[in-house]
């Protein structure tokens, strides 16, 4: 399918930009066709992040960290020659579900967004691909990020943050979104600012929602399902840290924290695996 579902609409009518974001969503959410220039630069990247379930059915968004050339695309398929690995909450992710996936160059600032049915996990990941667009480089960091080797991977659980836990998430200057839609599928989206932007208060998190495309393709899927899903990287010790709740977008008054916006999002957290 095609064209904005009713949760984006409604957040753009809200944000009084549906003009706006008819405009771009005409051209960036038409059938998608990964051959060309969108194939070609998903075939250099070496980082993704994927957002799917869980064998228990909960939401998460997990990083896809291998050599160039482990994202082939072609036509409407996306073979991914990669997979979650030990200890990642989505090890051993099963296929016939949704999912969505962004392939971000930081250097460059570029990204693009895949959404679609993983059809195949036996031997790496294959996805009919519903969706697939580019987005603007707003709030990307410029970094070099580079493989520099393979460590033993320990991972905690926890229902709730720990200090260290909160250390990460408020040093942080990226981190990657995941939402759903019951019938529109997965998508994972990248979030930037300055460090220190998302605040943690108890076990919920906030961050202020910045200017951006104004397709609201992360707020849509929440203002129908708030199940959300987070990934924060500490890109200098290589740690990952997953958080999975239910996320509130929440309508303020305008101020210079988001931006003139008035848009702020908070997370409940449930679940937390540390890596």
């Amino acid at each position: 399918m095609t064209g904005f579902h009713e949760g984006e609409l409604a957040v753009q009518e809200r944000a009084g930009v549906r003009a706006q974001a008819a405009r771009l969503g005409d051209a960036m959410l038409a059938t998608p066709d990964l051959d060309g220039g969108m194939g070609r630069f998903l075939a250099h990247r070496a980082f993704a992040v994927l957002t799917a379930r869980d064998a228990d059915g909960r939401l998460w968004t997990s990083p896809l960290f291998s050599s160039p050339g482990f994202l082939e695309a072609h036509g409407r398929e996306l073979r991914v020659h990669a997979a979650p690995g030990p200890g990642d909450p989505l090890e051993g992710l099963a296929a016939g579900q949704p999912v969505g996936l962004l392939a971000i160059e930081f250097a460059t600032r570029r990204r693009v967004r895949v959404n679609g049915t993983l059809v195949e996990s036996d031997a790496g990941l294959v996805i009919s691909v519903d969706q697939a667009y580019g987005n603007c480089p707003k709030y990307i960091h410029p970094r070099q990020v580079e493989r520099v080797g393979s460590a033993d991977q320990h991972a905690e659980r926890s229902s709730a943050l720990l200090p260290e836990h909160e250390a990460l998430i408020t040093n942080a200057d990226t981190f990657f979104l995941g939402t759903i839609h019951p019938s529109r599928g997965a998508d994972a989206s990248h979030r930037g600012g300055p460090p220190g932007f998302v605040r943690v208060d108890g076990d919920t998190l906030w961050w202020p929602d910045y200017p951006g495309n104004n397709m609201f393709n992360s707020f849509g899927n929440l203002a129908v399902d708030p199940t959300a899903a987070l990934l924060f990287i500490d890109f200098d010790a290589g740690a990952t840290l997953h958080v999975s709740g239910k996320a509130t977008v929440e309508w303020v008054r305008p101020s210079d924290i988001d931006g003139g916006t008035g848009r702020r999002v908070s997370v409940s957290v449930e679940a937390v695996v540390a890596r």
